[in-house]
């Protein structure tokens, strides 16, 4: 019974937080990811025209993994970790960079660098999570 308690309580505790992360991860996918992807995440976003190839459709990225959803690539593409290969680079802006170059004192010119890190890994974790909730 206490873990029925327990469980039940940490869900009530965590759900603001959630929720929160939520809101934040879709305001940055409108602000950073929808003028190429759509505001859909299917790919089709007012910039495509302009950029070579067509734009994955975000919303299959589960279903392309096998029914999982990759958040260890989606992070490392998001923030710029993962590579492009040996055969030419990356026309995806690499978004960490504009959180780590600006993240820390857009949100608090006070904060020492790892607050700003945590801040910057935050909106990119944010972000992954907004993903992976418009899977199909």
């Amino acid at each position: 019974m206490r873990l029925k308690y327990f469980v039940a309580t940490a869900i009530l505790a965590f759900a603001p937080a959630v929720s929160f992360a939520q809101s934040v991860g879709e305001a940055e996918y409108m602000n950073s990811c929808a003028a190429c992807h759509g505001a859909d995440g299917t790919g089709g976003g007012p910039m495509v025209g302009y950029l070579m190839g067509s734009m994955p459709d975000l919303t299959t990225l589960s279903e392309s993994n096998g029914g999982v959803f990759p958040v260890t690539k989606v992070y490392s593409t998001i923030d710029g970790t993962m590579t492009s290969g040996p055969h030419g680079s990356r026309e995806m802006p690499v978004w960490g960079q504009r959180y780590a170059l600006r993240g820390g004192e857009n949100a608090n010119p006070d904060f020492r660098a790892e607050e700003a890190e945590v801040f910057v890994r935050f909106r990119v974790l944010a972000l992954t999570e907004y993903l992976a909730s418009i899977q199909n």
